[in-house]
This record gives C-alpha cells, sequence and structure tokens, in this order.
C-alpha cells in the first residue's frame, strides 16, 4: 500500500507538471464565444482536477467575452473536464463502482481499492451524469428508429426468441408521488413502477425436454416511464438482438393487461405465455380467502386447481370457480376477479402445448433480472429517489449488465 502511494504520488506530479500550459500564441489570443460573439485571451487560471492518482493541479489559458460575461476553457474541452472536477478516468471508475453500491459505500471501495479520494455525492453526481448520457444515446436511438427503417442485424437467425416484461416500485421521493393512488385506498404511494424488459434466445433443451436459455444472450432494458413508451425500447431491443430473424418469437408476462398490450402492438405474431408461477398464485390466494383458517383445506383445494391449471383445462378451471357460493360478497369479489383472469388469458395457458414445444412457461428470467437490475440497487433500506435519478441509474446499470459498457466510452473518447 505504501508503494501504491508513492506510486500514485509520483504520478500525481508528473501530471501536474503536463498540465501548465502556457498562454495563447498572439494569433491565438481571441477566439469565438458560444454567444456568438468573441472572447479574448485574459491569462491563465488555475484549477484541481482528481484524477486515477488523486489530485493534480491544471494551469490553462482562460477567455472572456465582454458580451455576455463568459468565457470558455478550451484546455476543459480537449481534456474532457469541462464543469467538471474529475477525469475521464476517473468518472470511468466511478461509473464501474456506483450503479454496485449505495455511494458512500462506492465512496469507501474506491479509498480502499484504487487509493483515491471521492465523496459520496461525486460519486451520485457522475454515475447519474454518465447514466443520463447513456439514456438520451438510447432516446435518440428510439426516435431515429420511429422515424427511419431500422437497420438489417446481420448474425445467424435464433430459433427461439423470448421478450420477457416485468415491473417492481421503487421507492421515490415524495414530490415523484404528488396526486398518485397508493395501493391501499386512501392512503398515498411512495413507490413508482420501473418497468424492465429482458431478451434472450433458447436453441436447444435437456434429456427431459426442459428448454435450456443459451448462455450469456440475455440483456435488459428498462425505466420508470408509461407503457407507450416502454413498448419501442422493448421492440428496438428485441429488433437488435436479431427478434425479426427468429423463427419463433414469444412474449412472456404476469398476465398485466400493459404486457399483452404492447405485445400485440409491438410483436403480433408472438406467441404469448402468461407465467405459470403467477397463475398458480392467483389459485393460492383465493385459496387463502375462501379457508383463511384452515392449511389443510387450503392445500387441499389450491392443488386440486393447479393440476387442473397445469394441464392446460382452463375452461374447466374457469367454471370449477364460478360453481362457488361465496359466504359474502368480498369472497364474491375475489371470485369472480380470478375467474375473469383465468377467462381473459386461457389461450397463454395452454401450458402442455407449450412443453411439447420444449417452451419455458415460466418468466423467472425477468423476475431474476427485477432483482438484480434494480432491486439490489435501487430498492435498499432508506433510499428514495427522484424518477430522473433512478432512471439514470438504471441505465447505467443496464448497459454494464448488458457488455456495452466499453462501447459507450469507446464511441464516447471518440
Amino acid at each position: 500500500m505504501g508503494l501504491r502511494s508513492t506510486r500514485h504520488h509520483v504520478g500525481a506530479s508528473a501530471l501536474s507538471h503536463l498540465l501548465q500550459y502556457a498562454g495563447p500564441a498572439p494569433d491565438h489570443r481571441k477566439r469565438a464565444c458560444p454567444c456568438g460573439h468573441t472572447a479574448q485571451s485574459v491569462g491563465l487560471r488555475s484549477k484541481t482536477v482528481i484524477t486515477a492518482v488523486g489530485p493534480v493541479g491544471l494551469r490553462r489559458p482562460y477567455y472572456l467575452c465582454a458580451h455576455c460575461g463568459e468565457g470558455p476553457f478550451p484546455i476543459d474541452d480537449e481534456l474532457d473536464v469541462h464543469n467538471t472536477r474529475t477525469s475521464p478516468g476517473l468518472r470511468r471508475m466511478l461509473a464501474a463502482v456506483g450503479p454496485e453500491a449505495p455511494c458512500a459505500r462506492a465512496s469507501r471501495q474506491m479509498k480502499l481499492l484504487a487509493g483515491v479520494e471521492v465523496t459520496a455525492k461525486e460519486v451520485e453526481r457522475t454515475a447519474e451524469a454518465i447514466g443520463h448520457e447513456i439514456a438520451a444515446g438510447e432516446q435518440q436511438a428510439r426516435e431515429r428508429a420511429l422515424h427511419s427503417d431500422l437497420p438489417v442485424v446481420g448474425g445467424d437467425a435464433p430459433p427461439i426468441f423470448y421478450v420477457q416484461m416485468d415491473g417492481t416500485g421503487v421507492p421515490v421521493v415524495t414530490r415523484e408521488t404528488a396526486g398518485r393512488q397508493g395501493k391501499m385506498a386512501g392512503h398515498p404511494a411512495h413507490t413508482r413502477e420501473a418497468k424492465l424488459a429482458c431478451v434472450f434466445t433458447q436453441t436447444t433443451w435437456d434429456e427431459a425436454g426442459y428448454p435450456i436459455r443459451d448462455p450469456d444472450s440475455t440483456t435488459y432494458t428498462g425505466g420508470i416511464e408509461p407503457a407507450e413508451e416502454f413498448g419501442p425500447r422493448v421492440y428496438l431491443e428485441a429488433w437488435n438482438r436479431g427478434s425479426s430473424r427468429a423463427k419463433t418469437q414469444v412474449v412472456m408476462g404476469d398476465g398485466a393487461e400493459w404486457i399483452w398490450h404492447l405485445a400485440d402492438h409491438h410483436f403480433p405474431g408472438a406467441l404469448q405465455i402468461v407465467d405459470l408461477f403467477h397463475a398458480r398464485q392467483h389459485l393460492w390466494d383465493l385459496a387463502r380467502a375462501l379457508y383463511p383458517n384452515d392449511d389443510v383445506q387450503q392445500r387441499r383445494w389450491a392443488l386440486r386447481q393447479q393440476h387442473t391449471l397445469d394441464g392446460g383445462r382452463i375452461e374447466h378451471l374457469v367454471r370449477a370457480l364460478r360453481s362457488i357460493a361465496p359466504a359474502h360478497a368480498e369472497l364474491a369479489d375475489k371470485i369472480r376477479t380470478c375467474a375473469a383472469y383465468f377467462e381473459t388469458n386461457a389461450p397463454r395457458m395452454r401450458y402442455p402445448e407449450f412443453r411439447r414445444q420444449h417452451l419455458f412457461v415460466g418468466s423467472g428470467v425477468i423476475e431474476a433480472g427485477c432483482n438484480t437490475v434494480i432491486g439490489s440497487r435501487l430498492k435498499q433500506s432508506g433510499m428514495f429517489w427522484t424518477v430522473r435519478g433512478a432512471n439514470a441509474i438504471l441505465a447505467l446499470r443496464c448497459c454494464q449488465l448488458n457488455g456495452r459498457f466499453e462501447e459507450y466510452w469507446g464511441a464516447r473518447a471518440a
């Protein structure tokens, strides 16, 4: 550690020496100002920049515009330190640790692992700023896709292409939930729904006929946004992954209406499947309402109905539900809602047929994704986000998990 500290000290001294710029030559003492007028050189100014080897001193020419009272630092633009006190290399490091852990912990990790002291606020600002850049680039790509033909994606055609979607609540500051109804009537909302989609491919299945997800084929995209904005996001991610060339497209979800609306609109030829385990959960929830104090009866009833569900006999299940004589009005509403859920989604619940095609019938990939991509970073104890901040971190996390961060950083440097 002592050797590392010495190396950083020597490196910072050498870098500070390199960053002492002379004044501009006589023919470069004037330059265009962003306001449209001319800025005049008024000498040299200094600033401290935190780098991967610690703080260094930067001294460079400053220009002042008499018209607007502002002035550029051309060297800051060249070095990519305009309006920031951190170097590009350090920002790259902060973009790696910031989305993985709370900012205070990331700050401690930087000191321990890199020997660089940065505040938790510096980690937060840097990670969110880079996340905003990534999100803005993705938004521009979606807008271009809406107004022009998408490029043909090369490579081998995936045999089976999956799109899974889900949503999970993210705790937000009070102003982000103004006028929004909470889960309980009469109570304000404390979260905003972050929608997440994952896409992956399947080529084969095991000896028992169960599908096998292709290794390293899963990528994610998500954001806190309305479904009509989320749809193009999912579509573009799927297109870029080759969904249009797949022999079979499958869209999976938990039965939420917005998922099937997006599936119909953006993937009209895809096979739609309701996650089997969510469907089973509806039966178990109803079993608890039917037999609130009898675990044995709950289990017996739920397993019997579950057998019908797993067999794909949804019409039979709906008739069985509607034949129940409710003890009170509240229970009648639960039964009616449950029966309607299965009736509406019957074509998406032909599980024996799906299994014969060696398809997934569970959306475990997106369930795990909600925990990995969103929950592990945005839903820790004591956290409350703005929508803008949460979306920035979510964009950065997806970029990293998708293996595209180096591609982004290389394009940015270019």
